[in-house]
C-alpha cells in the first residue's frame, strides 16, 4: 500500500472571529472605564448613582450577538468591581447587565429593523427594572442591608425610578451610537444598509 501525501483542512468552528474578539475586548475595558462614571439621579439616594456601562456591551450584543454582549457586560462589570473591591455590587451588576443585554440582543437579533430595536430595548427596560429588585432583596439584602426592612421602604420612591431612568438612558445612548458604529464594528456579512 503506497502512502499518499494528502492535505487535511482545519475548518474554522469558532463563533467569533479575531477582529470580534478584539472589539469585544476594548468594548469591556470602555464599559469598565464608564462605570467609573457616576452621576447621581436621585437627590437624597447618594449610593444610587448613574453609569452608561451598559452601553458598549449593548452595542456588542446588536453587532455581534446575544451571548457577546452578555460577556462583554459581564467583564466589564467583573473588571470594575475588581479594581473597587466591591464584589457584592459587582454580583448585582452582572444580575443587571445579564437583565438588560440578553433580551434586547435576542430580540434585535430576531428582528433586525428600528422596531425591532425599540421593542427590545422596551423590553430590557422591564426585565432590568425586575432584575434590580430581586438583585437588591437577595444579594444585597443578604450582604448589605442585613434585613429588607432597610431597603423595602426605598423600593418604589427610590430603587425602581432609578432603573427605570438608567435603562432609559443606556437604551437612547445605544441607539445613537449605534447607528454611528454598527458598519464599523459588524462582520461584512451582517452589515445592512442604512443602519
Amino acid at each position: 500500500m503506497s502512502e499518499q501525501s494528502k492535505t487535511v483542512q482545519f475548518q474554522n468552528t469558532n463563533a467569533w472571529d479575531t477582529r470580534q474578539l478584539v472589539t469585544m475586548a476594548l468594548m469591556a475595558a470602555i464599559g469598565a472605564l464608564l462605570a467609573f462614571v457616576q452621576i447621581p439621579l436621585i437627590p437624597g439616594v447618594t449610593f444610587l448613582t448613574y453609569d452608561p456601562s451598559f452601553v458598549p456591551a449593548m452595542i456588542c450584543g446588536f453587532a455581534f450577538g446575544p451571548g457577546a454582549g452578555v460577556a462583554v457586560g459581564c467583564i466589564g462589570v467583573v473588571i470594575y468591581g475588581l479594581i473597587m473591591g466591591d464584589w457584592v455590587g459587582a454580583l448585582m451588576n452582572v444580575i443587571m447587565a445579564v437583565c438588560y443585554i440578553l433580551p434586547a440582543a435576542l430580540i434585535y437579533r430576531k428582528f433586525h429593523t428600528f422596531k425591532g430595536a425599540i421593542a427590545g430595548f422596551a423590553v430590557s427596560c422591564v426585565t432590568m427594572l425586575i432584575g434590580a429588585i430581586i438583585a437588591n432583596l437577595t444579594v444585597g439584602v443578604w450582604f448589605w442591608y442585613g434585613s429588607a426592612d432597610v431597603i423595602m421602604p426605598l423600593l418604589l420612591p427610590a430603587v425602581v425610578p432609578f432603573n427605570l431612568a438608567k435603562a432609559i438612558l443606556n437604551s437612547v445612548l445605544t441607539m445613537v451610537i449605534y447607528k454611528a458604529v454598527s458598519n464599523l464594528i459588524t462582520p461584512k456579512k451582517n452589515q445592512v444598509k442604512g443602519r
